[in-house]
């Protein structure tokens, strides 16, 4: 049996891995959990080593080794399979003291780099990629470049720039982060949601805002892609609903097979990112034509599983235990 471990970096409440880690758990793949953000330096400990004369070196003479140990379990830096990077906290940025501030950073750093440069380690995704890959900006570009049909956007903080775009034709805005926001001290997303140009003012000078063409959709699909494979599920929501999200218990689920053409574009553009995952949403008109809307490198996708029937469990434990599908 092959003894080699996966890491899986997670929030210590995080269901999506729970069901994951189960079915490597039946596979009897070693795994080691925990949440770099909040367990270090304890209760992890890094020991990690490289070079001539180190204690712990790979097979190949070269690449980092040494131990992680979580608690009572230990894990061999130099043997590690795979690495999942599903949703970790933030390593603290550090505040008060100056040698406060000083640790939090050499933690990121110290550890976050080891675990970010593993020999022969397969990772779902790499932590500098899915960072990369989180830019809007980035991911229109790509998207565009490998063949998607991206709706015409405009990033500005100028308001009459801003007025003459969502003048010419239905427009949306939308966040070009989906972070935490809190509304009387209760969370609260911000949605895509429509704009006209006498609704736009002074306010578009405070910040970046991201404006869209309004895709005449009649339904939408989220395509996930774990390495090569694609599962994707067409999302029907009530009419004159512009961002889905906002009616989670009004929408019908079904699968749907992606059009070749699609598909090797989806491929293509995590290829781009050096990314293993990602959750890509799209608008469908009634033409059947897909347009880009975004991509979610570490995006959510348990409730799809259930809800139009795809296997997408399976696929991310196969890339973990065996760097590849076996489904190819």
């Amino acid at each position: 049996m092959d003894g080699r471990p996966v890491l899986v970096c997670t929030e210590s409440e995080d269901a999506t891995a729970d069901l994951v880690i189960a079915e490597l758990n039946r596979r009897r793949v070693p795994v080691l959990r925990f949440d770099p953000g909040r367990d270090f330096p304890s209760p992890v400990v890094l020991a990690a080593r490289l070079g001539a004369g180190g204690t712990s070196r790979t097979k190949s003479g070269g690449g980092w080794g040494g131990r992680l140990t979580v608690g009572a379990r230990t894990a061999d830096l130099s043997a590690v399979r795979a690495l999942y990077h599903r949703r970790p906290s933030p390593y603290p940025t550090g505040s008060g003291e100056q040698a406060a501030r000083f640790a939090a950073q050499e933690n990121r750093r110290g550890l976050g780099g080891v675990l970010g440069a593993l020999p022969g380690c397969l990772y779902l995704s790499h932590p500098q990629a899915i960072a990369r890959a989180e830019y809007k900006p980035a991911q229109l570009d790509a998207a565009a470049r490998v063949g998607l049909t991206v709706p015409a956007t405009l990033i500005t903080n100028d308001p009459m720039e801003a007025k003459a775009f969502c003048a010419a034709q239905p427009t949306i805005y939308k966040p070009l982060h989906a972070g935490a926001y809190e509304v009387e001290g209760e969370p609260a997303g911000i949605w895509a949601a429509p704009v006209e140009g006498g609704e736009v003012d002074g306010a578009v000078s405070h910040s970046a805002h991201l404006f869209q063409a309004q895709v005449p959709k009649v339904a939408d699909v989220r395509a996930v892609v774990v390495g090569d494979q694609v599962f994707s599920a067409r999302i029907t929501a009530p009419p004159g609903v512009v961002d889905w999200r906002a009616e989670y218990q009004s929408l019908t689920y079904e699968s749907v097979a992606c059009p070749d053409g699609i598909r090797g574009a989806l491929v293509r553009f995590l290829a781009a990112f050096g990314l293993n995952f990602g959750a890509f949403d799209f608008a469908v008109t009634a033409d059947g034509g897909w347009w880009f809307l975004e991509c979610n490198p570490n995006g959510q996708w348990a409730w799809l599983e259930d809800a139009a029937g795809l296997p997408i469990t399976t696929a991310i434990a196969d890339l973990l235990e065996n760097g590849a599908s076996q489904h190819e």
